[in-house]
């Protein structure tokens, strides 16, 4: 949902950031690999049920994920290699997060809730996968209720109110998979409607004789005359 507008003017209010940033010779690269260490603490602290320090971790993790983008855009620097590095990045720091809420969830009087963390992660992969999915086969498949910059938010809410964690990560996995089934409807209908190119079967075509057809000719004529003599004709 915040792929749009929201999204563009965003990266407007971060662009000057990122060029104080660049100036400061800060590495885009360096910004991702924080961002993975801020998640790889908030997953410790959701682990050691410390929300609060949780919370202010999730905050920090999201920063870089903003910034590396505008510092590598300052720097004239960005292209594949460094979105293929966030795209890594973020799976990453997705699954210390859910693996933290896990190792949480399974200290609690009932531990098979660690398997909700571990249900919303993989729900969470295949909806980062169809995008990444579609967009190599020159589709689009962006959209839906939960995001990942939704997730963030929704998980901020159940660290700020410890109460609801467990009733937020169920709210997280409904939506989550909701925007999984309303991807992989999208993209359907796209490759449904573009047809196939079917290749044409190629004909067969005689094979010529490379001799001179004087010498095909006079062949000819002798099977004819051996024919003749053969069978009494003439």
């Amino acid at each position: 949902m915040f792929d749009g507008s929201f999204r563009t003017a965003f990266d407007r209010s971060v662009a000057p950031l990122g060029r104080g940033l660049k100036q400061a010779g800060v590495s885009p690269d360096v910004i991702t690999v924080v961002g993975v260490a801020m998640a790889a603490g908030c997953a410790v602290a959701i682990g050691l049920g410390n929300f609060p320090v949780a919370l202010l971790l999730l905050v920090l993790t999201g920063l870089p994920d903003a910034l590396d983008g505008a510092v590598a855009k300052a720097a004239g620097t960005a292209g594949p290699r460094g979105a293929y590095f966030d795209s890594v990045s973020d799976r990453l720091s997705d699954g210390l997060i859910f693996a933290g809420a896990g190792w949480y969830l399974a200290g609690t009087d009932e531990p098979r809730m660690a398997m909700l963390p571990f249900a919303l992660f993989i729900a969470a992969s295949l909806v980062s996968y169809q995008r990444a999915k579609a967009e190599s086969l020159g589709f689009e498949a962006k959209g839906g209720l939960m995001e990942r910059a939704e997730r963030f938010v929704v998980l901020a809410f159940g660290l700020l109110f410890s109460a609801l964690f467990v009733p937020v990560l169920w709210v997280m996995l409904v939506l989550t998979t909701l925007t999984a089934v309303f991807r992989f409807r999208k993209v359907w209908r796209q490759a449904t409607a573009q047809r196939p190119v079917t290749a044409r079967p190629m004909r067969r075509t005689r094979r010529r004789s490379t001799r001179p057809r004087t010498e095909v000719w006079r062949e000819r004529a002798k099977a004819r005359a051996e024919s003749r003599g053969r069978y009494g004709r003439g």
